[in-house]
C-alpha cells in the first residue's frame, strides 16, 4: 500500500504518527509529493495525505482528507477500536480545533507573528484539552490508554507547541499529555519527517499557498476595531448604508398588533419554539438555565424583533420516579411536591426576565389525553411490541424499582453514581440490571433481578421512517455538531426496541388491559409536554403541532436530552402517521461547570437559580455572563473572577460608557435635542461598517449562534468608544462654528449607535435595553423592529430623557465574598480530610494557606510526580519502585481534589482495547 504525503502539509503529522504504529501489520511505502501534484484524478485540487486502494472504503482512490478517517485506518490496523469518547474528541477536532489552529499557525508560519496574536487563537481549545484531561484524571483523552484521538490531537498540536513559548505553563495537564506522546517513537519520527528540523518555519511554503484562513469567531486576532477593516468597505456598501440610514424610522414596517393566543399565519414565517421540560423535583443552577431557557429566550425574543409569529413555551416535567423519589424524601405527595417546585420554577424564570408565552406542566388532563392517543395510535399500527423484563426488585421496599429508584456503577465507564437509565457521566444509556453494585435509592439495600411484563416502541420498524426524515431535514438546518454526532451514534450502532412504560404509580395510565398497574416511562410521555402544554394554551395547539409545512420547530436543550428530542419522539411522532410537526432546528450546548467543578446542591457548590436573585447582582448581568460564556462548542465554566472582568470591561468600560457618553453628550452641549448631522465620508464609512456588524448579528442569530452575536454588539460598541474618542466632541464644542457642527455630527451618530444597541441587546438584557430606550425615547415602533439596516431612529431635534450610568462596578472584595459563599466550604472540607492521606511533608506546610496558591503548588507537585513515574516506566525501573512512586502520584492527586472541592475517586481499572 502507498500513502502519498505532500511536503510541508500539517496533516502529516498524525497520519504519519497513526502508519508508525501500523508497521508490521501492513507494507506500507510513503511517498512524498510537490504541493501541486494532483493524486485523486476526479478532484480538480491537489488533496494529500490520500490512501490509493484503501480497503477501508472500497474506493479506486481514497481521498483520506479528514485526519480521523486517515488514522483510524491505520489505527484499525494495530488492532485498537474507537469508542464514542473517541469519536466526540475527533467531531471536536475538526469542528473547533482545526479554525482555531489553522489561523494561529498563518499568523507564526507565514505572517510572522508572535506571543498573544499566535496563541490568542487557540487558547480557549487548549484549556479546554487541559480541563479535560485534569477533571477526568486520566492521562490521554479518552481514558487509561492511548487512542486514535491522543495522535490526532497531538499531531494537530505539535508544529505549535513544540515551541515552549506556545505551550502555556498554568495548563499542566495539557503539558504532560503533549510531552508523554512528543516522546514516544513513531511521533518522533513523524515530527522529523514533517519538520526536518525546521519547526514551524518548514510549514511555510505549504501555508503560504493556502487561502488565509479566517480566525475562528470570523474576526481579526484582535478584538479592536482597526482603519484597515474600514478601508475593505466598497464605494456601493457605503451608498447604500448612507441611502438606508437616510429612510429613517418611516422606513419601518407597520408594527403587528399582538395576538392572544399566537398562532400561526400561512405565508408568513411561524416560529415554535421550546426549551427542554425541566425536572420540578430539581432546583435549576446556571448551567440548567443557560442550556434551555435562556438561550431560547434570546432567540426566542429576537425572533420577535424579526415580527415572525413566535410562539415560545416551556413548562416542568413533573411525571415519574424523580418526583416520587423527591416526594419521599421531603415527606409529600408527589402532587404537593409537584405544586411546591412548579411555583419555584417560575419564580426563578420570572426573576431571570424569560419571556414564555406559557410555562405550563405535564400532570394536567390534555397530557393523560394526547399521549393516549399517540400510544393507541402506535399500538394500532404494529409499532408496540410485549415483552418480559428482567428488572431490579427491591424486597425490602417490596416494590420493582423503576431506573432512577437505582444507583450503581457504570457499566460503560466505572462512573459510582450511575442512574438506572442513564451514566450522567459517559452519556450511555443504561438498562437498570446492567449496573454493577446496583443499590435501591429508597433504602440502600441490594436489589435482585425478577421478570415483570413491559411495552417497547419497536425502534428498528420505525428506522427507515427515521433515516428518510433526517436526511430530508438535517441539509440546510441548524442542529448543532453535537446533537448531529449523537443521532449518527445511535443510528451507526442500529436501533433497539425501548421500553415505554415503568412500574410506578406516579405517572400518565397505560391504557390497555393487563398494564393497569404501569404508567408510561417519563422519557416517552415527556416530549408530549410541549403538545398538551400548547393544548392547555389554545385549543387550536393542532394548528402548530401538526403542521409541518408552515412551522419551523426550534428546540433548546443540553446535549444529554437530544436522543429522546432527536430519536424517541420523531419516532413516536412518525409511527402515528398523523402529520405531527417535528424538530426543524435542533440546539444542544455542552455543559456548563462551576469554577472548573460540579455544582452541586447537596454540597453547596455552585449558584443555583433561587440564590442569583439574593447576589444583589441583577438578573441582565446573569443573563450577559452566562451568554458570554454559553457552552456552544464544548464545556465551558463560570468563574466569579472571570464574570467581575466581563462586568467592569465589557459592560462598564466599554458597552456602559459608549451609550453614557452619547447620551450625556446630548444632554450637556445640545439641551437634551439631537443636534443636526452633517455626515463627511469617514462618517458614512463608518454608517458602512456598522451596518455589515449588524448584518452580521443577524447572520450568526439565524444560524442560533448566540454567543458569537453578542460579541458583535460589543465590537460595534467598540467602534463607537473609538469614533468618540478620535473626534473628541467635548474640545470641538468649544471651537468654531465649523468644530461645533462637528461636534454636533459625531454626538448625534454616536446616541443613533446607542440607539441601535438598545434595541440589538434586547434579546440578551432585555431590562437594560428598555432603560436605554427610556432613556433616549426612542420611538416605539424603532423598539420593537430590528432590519437589517442601521436607520438614524432619532433625527436631529428629537428630545432625549435623563441619562444615567446603566451598570455599576463589581469590586473584588464582593465577588470574593461570593465566592466563598457558593464554594460549599471546600476548604473546612480540605482541612478535616487531608490527614487521611499521607503527602510529602512539604507539601503539608503548603496545605495549611489554601487558596490559589496551594492549588497551583499540588498542580505542580503532580506534574512534576507524575513525570517522575513516566522516567520510571519509560526506564523500566523495578516494579516496587514504580509502585511506590505511583502510590506518591496519587495521594498527591487525592490532596489535588480535595483542594479543589472535588469528590474523591476510586482508581479505574484499564479500558479494553
Amino acid at each position: 500500500m502507498r500513502l502519498f504525503v505532500s511536503e510541508g502539509a500539517p496533516g502529516n503529522l498524525p497520519v504519519l504518527a497513526a502508519a508508525g504504529r501500523a508497521r508490521g501489520r501492513a507494507e506500507l511505502l510513503i511517498s512524498t509529493v510537490g504541493p501541486e501534484e494532483c493524486m485523486v484524478p476526479f478532484l480538480t485540487r491537489p488533496k494529500v495525505p490520500v490512501l490509493p486502494c484503501c480497503p477501508l472504503f472500497g474506493l479506486t482512490y481514497n481521498h483520506c482528507f479528514h485526519c480521523g478517517v486517515r488514522n483510524g485506518y491505520f489505527f484499525l490496523l494495530s488492532g485498537w477500536e474507537q469508542d464514542d469518547i473517541t469519536n466526540q474528541w475527533l467531531e471536536w477536532e475538526a469542528t473547533e480545533l482545526q479554525p482555531a489552529l489553522s489561523a494561529a499557525l498563518y499568523y507564526l508560519a507565514v505572517q510572522g507573528k508572535k506571543g498573544e496574536d499566535v496563541l490568542g487563537p487557540v487558547r480557549r481549545a487548549l484549556t479546554h484539552i487541559d480541563h479535560s484531561l485534569s477533571r477526568q484524571n486520566w492521562p490521554f483523552l479518552a481514558g487509561e490508554t492511548e487512542s486514535l484521538a491522543d495522535i490526532v490531537l497531538w499531531g494537530a498540536l505539535y508544529p505549535l507547541l513544540q515551541d515552549p513559548a506556545y505551550l502555556p505553563e498554568e495548563l499542566g495537564a495539557l503539558r504532560s499529555w503533549f510531552q508523554t506522546l512528543s516522546t514516544q517513537e513513531p511521533c518522533q519520527r513523524a515530527a522529523e519527517t514533517v519538520l526536518k528540523q525546521q519547526g514551524v518555519l518548514a510549514l511555510r511554503p505549504y501555508l503560504q499557498k493556502q487561502p488565509q484562513p479566517s480566525p475562528p469567531d470570523g474576526r481579526a486576532v484582535t478584538n479592536e476595531p482597526e482603519e484597515e477593516e474600514l478601508a475593505t468597505l466598497s464605494e456601493e456598501e457605503i451608498a447604500m448604508a448612507v441611502t438606508a440610514w437616510e429612510k429613517g424610522v418611516e422606513s419601518l414596517p407597520p408594527l403587528q398588533p399582538p395576538q392572544n393566543p399566537v398562532l400561526p399565519v400561512a405565508g408568513e414565517r411561524n416560529v415554535l419554539i421550546t426549551s427542554a421540560l425541566p425536572y420540578v423535583n430539581n432546583v435549576p443552577h446556571l448551567g440548567n438555565i443557560i442550556g434551555c431557557v435562556l438561550s431560547a429566550d434570546v432567540f426566542a425574543r429576537y425572533s420577535r424583533l424579526r415580527q415572525w409569529n413566535t410562539l415560545y413555551l416551556c413548562g416542568t416535567d413533573e411525571y415519574g420516579t424523580a418526583t416520587e423519589t423527591k416526594a419521599m424524601e421531603e415527606g409529600l405527595t408527589p402532587q404537593e411536591i409537584c405544586d411546591k417546585y412548579h411555583v419555584i420554577h417560575a419564580d426563578i424564570y420570572r426573576w431571570f426576565n424569560i419571556s414564555f408565552d406559557i410555562f405550563g406542566r405535564t400532570t394536567t388532563p390534555q397530557q393523560t389525553k394526547i399521549t393516549q392517543d399517540i400510544f393507541q395510535r402506535l399500538l394500532t399500527r404494529g409499532f408496540v411490541l410485549q415483552d418480559t423484563v428482567e428488572q431490579l426488585r427491591c424486597e425490602q421496599c417490596a416494590r420493582f424499582l423503576a431506573d432512577r429508584f437505582v444507583e450503581g456503577v457504570c457499566p460503560f465507564c466505572g462512573y459510582e453514581e450511575a442512574r438506572g437509565d442513564q451514566c450522567d457521566k459517559c452519556g450511555k444509556l443504561i438498562n437498570a440490571i446492567e449496573l454493577k453494585k446496583p443499590q435501591c435509592k429508597v433504602c440502600r439495600s441490594c436489589p435482585v433481578v425478577k421478570s415483570s411484563q413491559h411495552l417497547f416502541l419497536d425502534l428498528p420498524k420505525l428506522e427507515k421512517r427515521l433515516e428518510e426524515w433526517l436526511g430530508k431535514t438535517l441539509p440546510g438546518s441548524d442542529w448543532t455538531p453535537n446533537a448531529r454526532f449523537i443521532i449518527r451514534s445511535w443510528l451507526r450502532d442500529g436501533l433497539k426496541p425501548r421500553c415505554i412504560t415503568r412500574d410506578l404509580k406516579w405517572g400518565t395510565p397505560v391504557p390497555l388491559e393487563g398494564f393497569e398497574d404501569k404508567v408510561f416511562y417519563v422519557w416517552f410521555d415527556a416530549t408530549i409536554g410541549y403538545l398538551s402544554i400548547t393544548a392547555n394554551y389554545t385549543d387550536q395547539w393542532e394548528r402548530w403541532w401538526k403542521n409541518p409545512e408552515q412551522v419551523e420547530l426550534y428546540q433548546f436543550m443540553a446535549k444529554d436530552n437530544v436522543p429522546f428530542h432527536g430519536l424517541v419522539f420523531p419516532c413516536s411522532a412518525l409511527g402515528t402517521e398523523d402529520n405531527y410537526t417535528l424538530v426543524s432546528h435542533l440546539i444542544a450546548t455542552e455543559y456548563l461547570n462551576y469554577e472548573d467543578g460540579k455544582f452541586s446542591k447537596s454540597r453547596g457548590v455552585g449558584v443555583f437559580g433561587d440564590m442569583a436573585q439574593d447576589t444583589g447582582i441583577p438578573a441582565d448581568i446573569w443573563r450577559f455572563y452566562l451568554l458570554y460564556i454559553r457552552p456552544e462548542g464544548q464545556d465551558s465554566a463560570f468563574s466569579w473572577t472571570d464574570m467581575l472582568l466581563k462586568n467592569n470591561s465589557e459592560l462598564l468600560n466599554n458597552l456602559g460608557n459608549f451609550i453614557n457618553r452619547a447620551g450625556m453628550f446630548v444632554s450637556k452641549f445640545f439641551g437634551g435635542y439631537v443636534p443636526e448631522m452633517v455626515l463627511t465620508p469617514d462618517d458614512q464609512r463608518l454608517l458602512a461598517h456598522v451596518t455589515l456588524e449588524l448584518q452580521h448579528y443577524h447572520q450568526l442569530l439565524e444560524k442560533v449562534r448566540i454567543r458569537d452575536a453578542l460579541r458583535s454588539i460589543l465590537t460595534i460598541s467598540r467602534h463607537g468608544n473609538q469614533y468618540i474618542q478620535v473626534n473628541e466632541p467635548w474640545k470641538r464644542i468649544k471651537g468654531s462654528e465649523a468644530d461645533r457642527q462637528r461636534a454636533g455630527t459625531v454626538t448625534g451618530l454616536a446616541v443613533n449607535i446607542a440607539a441601535l444597541l438598545s434595541v440589538m441587546l434586547q434579546p440578551y438584557m432585555p431590562t437594560v435595553s428598555a432603560t436605554i430606550q427610556a432613556q433616549l425615547q426612542l420611538p416605539a415602533p424603532a423598539c420593537s423592529i430590528l432590519l437589517t439596516n442601521f436607520l438614524c431612529t432619532l433625527p436631529a431635534g428629537h428630545q432625549i430623557g435623563t441619562v444615567s450610568p446603566l451598570f455599576q462596578k463589581l469590586e473584588n472584595d464582593q465577588i470574593e465574598s461570593l465566592r466563598q459563599r457558593f464554594g460549599g466550604g471546600q476548604l473546612e472540607e480540605f482541612l478535616e480530610l487531608k490527614a487521611k492521606v499521607s503527602p510529602k511533608p512539604e507539601v503539608v506546610e503548603t496545605v495549611t494557606t489554601a487558596g490559589p496558591q496551594l492549588i497551583q503548588a499540588l498542580m505542580d507537585e503532580v506534574t512534576k510526580q507524575g513525570n517522575i513515574v513516566r522516567e520510571l516506566k519509560a526506564q523500566k525501573a523495578d516494579k516496587n519502585q514504580i509502585a511506590a512512586e505511583v502510590a506518591k502520584l496519587l495521594d498527591l492527586k487525592k490532596q489535588l481534589a480535595l483542594a479543589e472541592g472535588k469528590p474523591l475517586e476510586t482508581s479505574k481499572g484499564k479500558k479494553k482495547k
